[in-house]
């Protein structure tokens, strides 16, 4: 029962790094999960069975999310954006006890409150200097590029990795979202298709994105892990600037026009389903 709750957990995770302007570490975050993960990717080549052991179900999950659900979350975002965007933030606020709790007894003084503001402030700020429609990268796989899609796999890990920082809006910042979010799709629809040509194309671009990612996950798990360490109470601090400013994040992304009464009613459905949703699967 409890990998069955995982790979919900890892759903919603791999849901979360998909969609620009959410984060898959708040998620992990909120379901009570991020120092688990955290610790098992440091730790995976030490105790390496243990840690797949406990990996695995998130993992799955964030496929399963990433490949079977995009396409509707997609068309939910497109046709119902208010709802769903309120589930999300159910999802995060949810989680919020869970993190409150961690809290509790940890020396947080005035540099927890300078790491809440300034964490805050980054979320926010990043959402407000992606407000603007950015222009798609051209690949051309040549060894430039392949370099650079490195870099981009390595900087997407990093902000999906980091709670609050939303890894697919800073690559819709830099231009890389809709080619690499492309590949994807279309990988999956030449496997489906049999067609190997077009199979290849796509994996030439996602095979040094995901080596980049890969890079990326052990490099910032790594600095996470020792700040939890050495300094826990401007740590815990920060992630609660992250996350508390997210669901700020999200509301400002959103277009309020045309907004009926029934809308809003159905977003406060799907905000409070969100909030339990979070706190079951956080507290199992």
């Amino acid at each position: 029962m409890k990998a069955f709750f995982d790979i919900l957990r890892g759903v919603v995770i791999g849901l979360a790094n998909i969609i620009p302007g959410v984060s898959g570490g708040t998620m992990m975050v909120s379901m009570g999960i991020y120092d688990t993960i955290i610790g098992c990717i440091n730790s995976l080549f030490k105790d390496f069975k243990r840690c797949i052991k406990t990996l695995w179900p998130y993992a799955l999950g964030m496929v399963l999310g990433i490949l079977g659900l995009a396409k509707l979350i997609t068309f939910l975002l497109g046709t119902y954006p208010l709802p769903t965007n309120m589930a999300f933030i159910g999802l995060i606020l949810g989680g919020l006890p869970m993190i409150i709790k961690k809290m509790k007894g940890e020396k947080k003084g005035i540099a927890g409150m300078i790491a809440f503001v300034l964490a805050f402030a980054l979320v926010v700020g990043l959402k407000i200097v992606g407000g603007g429609n950015t222009a798609d990268a051209t690949i051309a796989l040549n060894i430039g590029q392949i370099l650079i899609l490195f870099v981009m796999g390595v900087i997407a890990a990093a902000t999906m990795v980091i709670p609050g920082v939303s890894g697919s809006m800073m690559l819709m910042l830099l231009g890389y979202y809709n080619p690499v979010v492309g590949s994807v799709s279309g990988l999956a629809d030449a496997l489906l298709s049999a067609n190997m040509g077009a199979a290849l194309t796509c994996c030439g671009v996602l095979i040094p994105f995901g080596i980049g990612v890969i890079v990326g996950i052990f490099a910032v798990a790594k600095l996470i892990e020792v700040l939890l360490r050495r300094f826990p109470g401007p740590t815990y601090c920060a992630i609660m600037g992250l996350v508390t400013a997210s669901p700020v994040a999200i509301l400002m992304g959103l277009s309020y026009a045309g907004i009926t009464a029934m809308t809003i009613v159905i977003s406060v459905v799907t905000l409070a389903l969100g909030c339990v949703v979070a706190y079951k699967l956080g507290g199992e």
